[in-house]
This record gives structure tokens, sequence and C-alpha cells, in this order.
């Protein structure tokens, strides 16, 4: 395999946890109840203070995301959507800004997230670029990612599936290829700051406890599609029975019970937190707390890497892959990395 890719699927932590769980559809559940939505003038709503569980019980789930854990909230805005192509355009114009795909990859930074002797790529192979979803055309052995995600030089969030592609067209669609840092500077440009994992979570299940998706416990309920996911054999075969192949304009599915689009789905949305394997354990007591001066995160698949937590699933989400497009599914992402199903979106203090 090219040395670069080899180095980047270390690095790059891209559905993780991965199985062959088959979603059921044996309940017939209500859509979220809907409470009335308070709008900001610049296109955030109100998220109310109040408790919830955090993580689930079900055993139908990912071991990252057990047990469920009570926690407070208190009130906070948040984006409606998730930030567009639009949006950061505005932000790179007035800014000047040049995102971590556009630039030549630090070799420095880069071998801390390695194991110990990993070579240095060769200068022809560091150069800016970013991971690209790249189906294949017949079924492949699903314990490789590297059969469906492929270093392009030139991938950015101008140019997501490479030199030749643009986002003409896509100008509502959720911003991709960016990186932690790159958000960050956003939100501080927008007067903003990434939620954390737990506002995150509140939010996206808006009021409806142990309920197995953001908006009840059937994943089509009455037959209608509440989320931009997967239909079809995942990776090869891509039925887009939901409209979309892709990444899809935002507000193109019902909001849930706060007014909020896209929270499943789509792109995975960027938290401020770290990633810790066993966070709930920790929370519940039945692990000790993590050692921040040894270790930023923790995730025994990716010892070397520093990792933020990202929520919510993408357009990538296959019922018989994975089965991250519920609310409490978690995984890490490499903090210094992009793809282009990862995007993210703003809160603010109330």
């Amino acid at each position: 395999m090219h040395s670069k890719l080899l180095i980047k699927l270390i690095i790059f932590s891209i559905l993780l946890h991965s199985c062959s769980t088959k979603e059921s559809e044996t309940k017939e559940a209500p859509i979220s109840s809907q409470h009335e939505v308070v709008y900001s003038e610049d296109g955030m709503v109100l998220i109310p203070a109040g408790e919830f569980y955090m993580g689930t019980d079900e055993m139908e789930s990912y071991p990252v995301e057990r047990p469920a854990v009570k926690r407070q909230i208190k009130s906070f805005w948040m984006d409606e959507t998730e930030v567009t192509n639009t949006q950061f355009s505005q932000f790179v114009e007035e800014t000047g800004y040049v995102t971590l795909a556009e630039k030549i990859p630090d070799w420095e930074e880069m071998k801390k997230q390695l194991p110990p002797g990993t070579p240095k790529p060769s200068d022809e192979d560091m150069q800016p670029g970013s991971l690209v979803f790249s189906p294949p055309s017949h079924e492949v052995p699903l314990q490789d990612i590297s059969l469906w995600w492929k270093w392009v030089l030139g991938a950015s969030w101008k140019h997501p599936e490479g030199p030749g592609s643009n986002i003409e067209g896509k100008e509502n669609h959720p911003v991709v290829h960016i990186a932690y840092e790159d958000a960050e500077a956003y939100a501080k440009w927008a007067g903003k700051r990434l939620p954390t994992e737990t506002e995150w979570e509140y939010a996206a299940k808006a009021g409806i406890d142990h309920q197995r998706y953001a908006w009840g416990d059937t994943f089509k309920p009455r037959g209608k599609f509440m989320a931009n996911t997967f239909q079809g054999k995942f990776p090869h075969e891509n039925l887009s029975e939901d409209g979309f192949e892709g990444t899809a304009p935002v507000k193109s599915f019902a909001p849930n019970g706060y007014g909020l689009y896209d929270m499943i789905g789509n792109v995975w949305e960027m938290t401020s937190d770290w990633f810790d394997a066993i966070k709930f354990q920790r929370l519940s007591g039945n692990a000790p707390a993590l050692d921040s001066s040894i270790s930023l995160c923790y995730n025994p698949s990716n010892p070397y890497a520093l990792e933020k937590v990202i929520k919510g699933g993408s357009f990538l989400c296959a019922d018989d892959y994975c089965i991250n497009y519920r609310p409490s599914a978690r995984q890490g992402q490499d903090y210094e990395s992009g793809t282009s199903n990862i995007g993210f979106r703003c809160v603010r203090d109330f």
C-alpha cells in the first residue's frame, strides 16, 4: 500500500468500532415531541437547561457508549444547522484563513501520533490533501477501510473530491475536510465555540431519553426517512433511497424537538472533548479517572492518536456495517485531520 495512505489510515480514526448488527423496526414510536423553538438573530436556537441520560444501556450499541449516566446541562445556544460551505466561504474571504488540508503536512506533529520508528514519507507524498470516500465497484471485505477511503492530494473543503471538483451547487451543503483547529478558528471568528460532547448529545436527544434515535424508537417512523444515511450494501452499492448519495443540503430532513436539523446523519460533527473509550465507565464510577498527565485521550484501538469526539454519524452509516446514526453513538477522530464526511456546528453560552 502507498506509504502515505498507510500512515494516514493509522492516524485517521474513521468508522472505528464498526459491526454488522442489523437494525430492527419492531416498534413504532412518535417523533420527538416539539418544544417552543427560540431563535437568535444569527440562526441559532436556544437549548433549554435540564438533565438527561447520556450514553445508553442498550446492548445493540457499542461498548464506548455504555453505561448511561445522568448529566445536567445549562441553557446554551446552538447552530440550527451544520456550518455550510457558504458560511465557511465568508469566514475565509474575510480572514484569508487556510485550512490544514491546504497546507503541507508537518512531519514533526504527525509522527507524535505514530508508532516510534515510523519512517518519514517522501516529499512527494507529504503534500496537501485529505481522505475522500471512494467506493469500490464490487463487494469487499469490511475489515479493511483502505478499500473505500483514499488519500487524495489536493482534496480540501474547496475541492471535496480532489482537484477538478468544487463546491458549485453545494453552497448549502455542510463544509467538510475540516480539521479541529479549522473548526475552532471559524467558531472564534463567529463569536462562538464548539459544543462539548454532553451538550451535543443533550441537544440531539431533545428531551426524549431512553429512545434509540433522535426521533423515537423506529428508524423510519411511518416509512419516512429522518436523516441522510446509507441505504444498500456498504460500501459499493449506494441505493440513495433517501434522495442523496453523498452530503445533503442542510434542512433536507425534519428538525428534532429543539428545532435542530441534521443532528443525525449527513456528516459527523466535531465536539470539543478528547475521546475516551471508557468515559461512561469512569463517570459511573466503574473505572478510574483518566490521568491527563499521561494522555489527553484513551483509545486502545489507536493508542498513539490524539482524538476528539465526533457525534451523529454520516451519510456513510449503513445498517449492514455500522449503527452510528444514534445520539449516543460516538467515536474518536484525529484532531489534526478532516475527511469528506466530517463537519461541525457551533454553540454559544446563554
